[in-house]
């Protein structure tokens, strides 16, 4: 299944439902949840069985995408995960690296990323993000992919010139990672450590690599997070970048207005966000706020 998570565009509703050809089953509508998060709260996934079938509701035109999960209790990001992205950073730490988002640093499929500014290098990082389907605390890695709801793409933006020893201040001003377009059900997924992953800027590909590459693996990164917090339902991990990223490129390549951002995951699909630049009264408040 394909779980999308968006807003009506006619009267501003919030539901969520499964994509099909055809258009939108709004289970939202039809089971009185808002969102997936509120779903798993009552039923297990694999209630959603009963409205596959069912005739769409919605045509895509006819609403506008909204992150995957845009109520997470926790955004969890893990930084230096592949093997490329490492040599290029001069990474040489064996413990996963992590970092956290806000959830109102994310958007949705084709919305629109705001470059900070106050940021002259804001970067690319297509990612794939794993959403969490159950309660846990110390899960061991044997049994980590049965606490997986679903997978997606995520386009991590960083704000390189506001990362300075900790990454959190270049992961969290507003809308600048975007979160689409759907979450896929693992069964539609298959090997998750076995996954093309691909970002295109401007119809450039700039990152290409496989899952297959990761340094922790998902198992992994799952029990290392759960050992010292408990993971719940519509927690997302972001499971770290490939290289190609642009601020080691010969010269640096940066996002600007109007540029395209895709980040395409294999047997999952293709986010796209395109880019426009902050008002420049952020840039008059924050230097009036320092």
């Amino acid at each position: 299944m394909k779980i999308v998570n968006f807003i009506i565009s006619k009267d501003h509703t919030k539901s969520f439902g499964i994509f099909q050809a055809e258009g939108i089953v709004d289970v939202g509508a039809r089971s009185g949840c808002r969102d997936i998060n509120e779903f798993m709260a009552h039923y297990q996934l694999e209630d959603l069985q009963r409205y596959v079938q069912l005739p769409a509701d919605l045509d895509l035109n006819a609403i506008s995408f909204l992150p995957v999960i845009d109520r997470p209790g926790k955004i969890f990001g893990v930084g230096m995960n592949y093997a490329e992205k490492r040599k290029e950073f001069n990474e040489t730490s064996d413990a996963p690296t992590l970092f956290v988002r806000f959830a109102d640093s994310q958007i949705g499929h084709n919305g629109v990323i705001i470059k900070p500014a106050s940021s002259e290098q804001f970067d690319y990082e297509g990612e794939l993000a794993i959403i969490i389907g159950r309660t846990g605390r110390n899960i061991s890695a044997d049994d980590a992919l049965d606490y997986i709801a679903g997978y997606s793409c995520y386009m991590d933006g960083s704000v390189r010139d506001w990362q300075h020893k900790w990454y959190t201040a270049g992961k969290n001003w507003p809308s600048t990672g975007a979160f689409g377009p759907w979450m896929v059900t693992p069964d539609e997924v298959g090997d998750p450590q076995n996954l093309s992953i691909k970002t295109w800027l401007n119809d450039r590909l700039v990152q290409d690599d496989t899952t297959a590459n990761m340094v922790h693996t998902i198992p992994q990164i799952i029990a290392y997070i759960s050992t010292f917090t408990r993971l719940s339902p519509g927690d997302v991990i972001m499971t770290g970048s490939p290289g190609g990223v642009g601020k080691t490129r010969v010269p640096p390549l940066f996002l600007h207005e109007n540029d395209k951002i895709e980040v395409e995951i294999e047997n999952i699909g293709r986010l796209t966000n395109l880019i426009q630049n902050a008002p420049l009264s952020e840039m008059t408040n924050s230097k009036t706020a320092a």
